[in-house]
C-alpha cells in the first residue's frame, strides 16, 4: 500500500467507522485498504492512517500560534500546490465546510504557506498545507 517505507503511522480513534470511510475516501479522496470489521487503514497521502471504530473523541483545544488559535491535538499533510488546489476545490464540490478557513501563515518567510482545517466526523482535526515557495 505504501511506496515509501519512510511513512508516518498514526491511529485515531473514529466514531462511526462507516461514516469515517466515507469522509476519508470520498470526501477527501483518500484511498481504503483492508476489510476489518473494528479498524481501516487510510493511504493518507504516502502515510498510515488508522482509523480504529470507537466510542471515544480525542479531547482538543485552542492555542494561540502565530495568526490565530490552532487545535491542538491535530494531524496533516505538506501537500504540492497542484494537490492542494485539486483537495480545496474537491472540498467546494462535496460542500464540505472548514473548520478553518485556508489562509496564510508567515507571510513573507521563506516559511509562507496556506493551510485549513477540517473535522472528520469523529471531530478530529486535519490541517492541509503547502509551502507557498514549493509550488511544484
Amino acid at each position: 500500500m505504501y511506496k515509501n517505507t519512510n511513512c508516518f503511522h498514526l491511529a485515531i480513534p473514529c466514531g462511526d467507522l462507516e461514516k469515517a470511510k466515507k469522509f476519508y475516501s470520498e470526501t477527501l479522496g483518500c484511498r481504503l485498504d483492508n476489510a476489518a470489521q473494528e479498524w481501516v487503514d487510510v493511504d493518507f497521502w504516502g502515510n498510515e492512517l488508522t482509523l480504529h471504530a470507537s466510542e471515544q473523541k480525542l479531547k482538543n483545544e485552542r492555542h494561540d500560534v502565530d495568526m490565530g488559535n490552532v487545535s491542538v491535538p491535530h494531524f496533516g499533510v505538506h501537500l504540492s500546490r497542484k494537490d492542494f488546489d485539486t483537495l480545496k476545490q474537491r472540498l467546494k464540490n462535496n460542500g464540505t465546510k472548514y473548520y478553518d478557513e485556508p489562509y496564510l501563515r508567515f507571510k513573507g518567510t521563506k516559511y509562507e504557506q496556506e493551510t485549513f482545517f477540517v473535522k472528520d466526523p469523529n471531530e478530529n482535526i486535519l490541517e492541509i498545507k503547502t509551502l507557498t515557495a514549493n509550488s511544484d
